[in-house]
């Protein structure tokens, strides 16, 4: 547990510390003094590298803490899943727009596999699919038949596209990602209203291609790690509940500083909502 507190401790600061440049001298237009050659060559390599390291550290987080609670082999076998599942979603989404919407990555996410997908990406959605999972097992009831397994992989995906409510806006003002929506207006209706970009340049058919595959990568990990291991081994622990917030902080402020507020405000409130709720529900049992 001590590896899950340092790594959280680390992203934490990371967070807050892009936090602080993106509202600060990030923001555009950059100030004289940092557009000198050598302060621009500092701030392209902490612009390039800054994320990677967050995301990873983030990761290293995520993995080190579900060890402790369920124990290595299974949290390896789960990252494995799941970022097969993740990697081959968002492949399939670079290429034929489905089921997010027509995107491309950038380079500011590392390097990416197959020239498609940032390592990085597979990895986010595991340890944030692990943060709402452990929100989600403050908030339902540790059973494991099958009903129960879907409902709390639906219950999860919700928890983590309120996540996407306000990372992908920031994410995509600052150029980790670009969007790439055609001109829909000889198209069908429901191709307009799905593929309709209107909330900040994202299209609708982002969030339920969210909700979609968060669905099938937490279904996926509750084949592994059932709801009631989830109850008794990580509910216990708020680990989950700050790993979340945490990764809310970064493209909270950015939308609030970078003239997206409403969609910092949005965040501000989907993320809240399961955190609060999860913070005032009383752990049913303790792991050791």
């Amino acid at each position: 547990m001590q590896l899950a507190r340092q790594a959280l401790r680390a992203h934490v600061a990371l967070q807050a510390f892009s936090g602080i440049a993106f509202a600060t001298f990030l923001v555009p237009p950059i100030p004289a003094f940092f557009q000198k050659p050598m302060n621009q060559a500092i701030m392209d390599v902490s612009y390039r590298f800054g994320g990677q390291l967050t995301v990873t550290i983030g990761a290293v987080a995520g993995i080190a803490f579900l060890a402790h609670a369920v124990g290595w082999r299974r949290t390896l076998q789960a990252l494995a899943l799941v970022f097969v599942i993740a990697f081959s979603a968002e492949a399939i989404g670079t290429v034929t727009g489905a089921p997010f919407g027509p995107y491309v990555y950038t380079d500011r996410l590392g390097y990416r596999l197959l020239g498609l997908v940032p390592f990085n990406i597979p990895t986010s959605w595991f340890y944030m699919l692990v943060a709402s999972l452990g929100i989600a097992s403050r908030l339902l009831p540790g059973r494991d038949d099958g009903m129960s397994r879907w409902w709390w992989a639906f219950v999860a995906a919700l928890i983590m596209t309120a996540w996407d409510l306000v990372m992908d806006p920031a994410m995509f003002e600052t150029e980790h990602w670009l969007w790439q929506v055609p001109d829909l207006s000889s198209a069908p209706v429901w191709q307009r209203l799905l593929g309709h970009d209107g909330y900040f340049g994202i299209p609708v058919v982002n969030f339920l291609g969210w909700i979609l595959t968060a669905t099938i990568v937490a279904r996926t990990t509750l084949i592994l790690i059932p709801p009631s291991e989830w109850v008794a081994r990580v509910a216990p622990h708020d680990f989950p509940l700050a790993l979340y917030a945490a990764n809310g902080l970064l493209p909270i402020v950015i939308c609030l500083r970078w003239g997206m507020a409403p969609a910092g405000l949005v965040g501000l409130v989907a993320m809240g909502v399961p955190l609060a709720l999860a913070s005032h529900q009383r752990p049913q049992s303790s792991i050791t």
